[in-house]
């Protein structure tokens, strides 16, 4: 039997696959259907079937083809476009078509009727799909998933990025806390994966060309190998400090290595083994790295109507500690180590007062001069099963203008603030990856769990990777000159972009080119002029 994967993309609580990222799943996948002697007639996404018909034929030469689909948190990308559940019946090209991942929490019963040429795989699917194919292939075997993800890491190679790509590493799965009243990974299965089987993961991926990582899946990575017999399970600086030290020591010249989760009720109630995991975090991991904490609220009556994990005090106390660790500026030019908070509204108890708070508690890290990488702000998307059902969107439609009252605020006078300080006017940003580009302007991000968008003033082919100095900023990404900008090459706009050179200066540099120095520019646009010029440019 032919067998195809078409990636629809997924972005959860704990997991990411929108490119640049893959998610786990179809590593694991395609090593299923290895393991099962499947003829594999290939891996591709969504915007690949989008953009080319051929992609549709060669899937519709499939005899199973598998869809993996689910953006239950779903944002704003620069990568990709994930798979909408309207697009399903369009992608249902094989003779027997399986729908994966997290997008079936979210179908109703009407919807699964009329999804009728789908065999839906409820979530989590790994092991009710393997014992699935087991079925159609007409075998008993084994489900080992450590295994499928080292036969199935060279599906990593099939994708349209490659070698541009940051692989998604999942140390385990599931929540202990898990009371959320909102949150999708109450139906995880709690699976802690060995560190000697996440390590050969991480030396396979290697070998095929993998250079940038993100240890993504698991809720909370502080608490990865911790006892989770205990009532809040308390982190092993050890354990976390050797597995760190075998990561490099497999896989020496790693480009990217970053975390996405930290629970910061993990901070406050275990201080003392949480800073020391911060610290082999910020030794060990690579910069721009970010401790995203799922605050939520700053409003303490939300955070108990809906079984928040921590109080704002508690946050506050696990921000401070990030900041007295991660400030210092890495190789890359960003902070080594930043939290990165997460809100979302229209939850249980939620009132006029709760915007306020949010914002308060902002406005009070400022006055702290406390930094935050992220601020991600968002409604709750309810699911089927979860404790938000029966309330419903009641408090989003009623509170929508406070809503987007907050947002805007934030975006404003939040954002741009955080940027500035973070950022000053003149930091120097390498190895910034160019993706798209509009107009005179290529936007660009370096690799890592949250990247910063950059609009780099000119027109470079994608996947150039440029160093750029920081010019200006927007409310959530920076403005940039390459640095250094070559004099004799740079185009009129890019070198009135540099603060304090006007277009005269600009024109008066292009009618003189070429220079031999730097130097000689004095001699054109005087000392004044020079002076704002020397730092930006070379010949």
């Amino acid at each position: 039997m032919k067998v195809g994967i078409l990636d629809g993309y997924v972005d959860e609580p704990s997991c990411l696959g929108v490119p640049p990222y893959i998610s786990p799943y179809p590593r694991y996948i395609w090593g299923m259907l290895k393991h099962l002697r499947a003829d594999l007639c290939g891996y591709f996404t969504i915007d690949e079937f989008r953009k080319d018909g051929k992609v549709r034929e060669k899937l519709s030469e499939c005899d199973i083809l598998i869809v993996i689909a689910g953006a239950v948190v779903p944002g704003k990308y620069l990568g990709g476009v994930p798979l909408s559940k309207r697009e399903l019946p369009r992608v249902a090209c094989g003779r027997m078509n399986i729908l994966v991942g997290p997008l079936t929490l979210e179908l109703t019963k009407n919807e699964r009727e009329e999804l009728h040429q789908f065999e839906i795989v409820e979530f989590p699917f790994e092991e009710r799909l393997f014992e699935l194919l087991c079925n159609i292939f007409h075998t008993d075997a084994e489900f080992d998933l450590n295994e499928f993800a080292l036969r199935g890491a060279e599906v990593v190679r099939f994708h349209p990025e490659f070698p541009h790509v940051i692989c998604e590493m999942e140390t385990y799965r599931g929540c202990y806390w898990s009371k959320c009243s909102f949150c999708v990974e109450r139906f995880q299965r709690f699976m802690m994966r060995e560190p000697k089987c996440v390590l050969a993961e991480f030396e396979r991926l290697y070998s095929l060309g993998v250079r940038h990582f993100r240890l993504g899946r698991q809720t909370d990575f502080l608490t990865y190998m911790a006892d989770f017999n205990e009532d809040f399970p308390k982190p092993e600086p050890e354990k976390m400090r050797s597995f760190h030290e075998a990561i490099w020591r497999l896989c020496p010249e790693i480009k990217t290595l970053h975390l996405d989760n930290i629970n910061p009720k993990t901070i406050a109630m275990h201080p003392e083994e949480s800073r020391a995991v911060l610290k082999t975090i910020v030794r060990f991991q690579t910069a721009g790295n970010v401790a995203v904490f799922g605050m939520e609220t700053a409003d303490e009556r939300v955070v108990r109507a809906n079984n928040l994990a921590a109080m704002p005090e508690e946050v506050l106390f696990a921000v401070e500690m990030v900041n007295s660790l991660g400030r210092e500026r890495g190789a890359n030019g960003m902070p080594k180590f930043l939290p990165g908070l997460n809100f979302v509204t229209g939850l249980k108890g939620e009132t006029k007062e709760t915007y306020e708070k949010n914002y308060e508690f902002l406005n009070m890290l400022l006055e702290r001069n406390l930094l935050l990488r992220r601020i991600n702000i968002r409604q709750v998307k309810i699911l089927p099963g979860t404790p938000m059902a029966e309330f419903g969107y009641k408090n989003v439609r009623k509170h929508k203008k406070y809503f987007k009252i907050f947002k805007r605020k934030v975006r404003e006078y939040v954002d741009r603030e955080m940027l500035r300080r973070i950022l000053p006017l003149g930091t120097v940003l390498r190895d910034l990856r160019c993706e798209v580009r509009k107009g005179k302007v290529t936007f660009a991000r370096q690799f890592g769990s949250y990247p910063l968008l950059v609009g780099i003033i000119g027109e470079y082919e994608r996947n150039n990777y440029v160093n750029a100095k920081v010019i200006d900023y927007g409310m959530r990404s920076i403005t940039a000159i390459e640095y250094p900008l070559d004099v004799n090459k740079a185009k009129l706009y890019q070198l009135e972009a540099i603060p304090g050179v006007g277009s005269r200066t600009a024109a008066r540099i292009v009618a003189n080119r070429p220079f031999k120095r730097v130097e000689d520019l004095k001699e054109v646009v005087g000392e004044e002029e020079f002076s704002k010029l020397k730092d930006f440019v070379c010949v």
